[in-house]
């Protein structure tokens, strides 16, 4: 096929990609555009531009409605979430990827299992359960079943992607005499940079964004998180729309930021062995 063959169908794919992106971002700048604008304009139309931009509707939702409360309540909770989840899944993983041990299979099964059981089929024996340990209002009560959650999916996903390493690397620092810790923070470690960036990204969304936990867990104002926090602020400014959506802004601003600054990392751990 010769190449001036292939121009209409690159630009027809272009154009459509530039259609699916167009139709993806629209609703976050109208979200952008209705959050500087006052409440005479929002009546003006979604589309209509205010006079000049009002950014004092970003102070009255960060003030009135304590998100600096519930920013560094989020920061808190998932900091050690991604951490020990990424940290857990590393052991768990190469222990799936290399290792030979009793009832090997039928643990991996629990852990498929575990990670396809959605919190409401256990969230209110865990409630009963965190009420029993006294932790209720805690942010262990926020940290520890995130944790729980998370490691079924990271063992799963550090597993796969170790095991798509170059088989003769580890097969030579076993030559030479390597032991498992050796191999696994000299070699395999290094090479899962992309794999655990990716794992982590994963991570900090959807331990940003979790709802049920917080709403079940804390009752506290002092413990809430961003999620949560924009759910009683709605309740408050349901009729001022602008800074309703400056709260919104507010609320997924770190996860655009979070993906912008990973970005390459996380498409690089995406693809990582699609080329092997």
């Amino acid at each position: 096929m010769s190449r001036s063959s292939n121009i209409p169908a690159a630009l027809f794919l272009r154009l459509l990609l530039w259609l699916l992106a167009f139709v993806t971002i629209t609703p976050f700048l109208l979200l952008l555009l209705t959050s500087i604008k006052s409440k005479a304009d929002v009546l003006r139309g979604a589309f209509a531009l205010p006079a000049y931009p009002h950014f004092e509707n970003y102070v009255d939702a960060w003030n009135a409605g304590h998100f600096n409360i519930y920013f560094w309540n989020s920061i808190i909770v998932v900091i050690p979430v991604v951490a020990v989840s990424v940290f857990l899944g590393l052991l768990t993983g190469f222990a799936f990827a290399y290792l030979s041990f009793p009832l090997r299979r039928t643990l991996f099964a629990i852990l498929t299992l575990g990670m396809m059981v959605p919190a409401e089929a256990f969230i209110i024996p865990l409630y009963y359960e965190m009420r029993y340990l006294g932790l209720i209002n805690t942010y262990a009560a926020l940290i520890i079943p995130q944790i729980a959650m998370s490691i079924p999916f990271s063992t799963i996903f550090l597993a796969s992607a170790m095991q798509q390493l170059p088989e003769e690397v580890l097969e030579a620092a076993v030559l030479d005499g390597a032991g498992r810790f050796h191999i696994l923070r000299k070699i395999v470690i290094p090479l899962m940079i992309p794999a655990m960036s990716t794992l982590a990204l994963f991570l900090f969304i959807w331990t940003w964004n979790e709802f049920l936990i917080p709403f079940i867990l804390v009752n506290d104002d002092a413990y809430r998180t961003l999620p949560l926090g924009m759910l009683f602020f709605q309740g408050r400014y349901t009729v001022n729309t602008p800074v309703l959506t400056a709260g919104a802004v507010i609320v997924i601003f770190p996860l655009i930021l979070t993906y912008l600054v990973f970005q390459r990392r996380f498409i690089a751990g995406l693809t990582a062995g699609a080329t092997k």
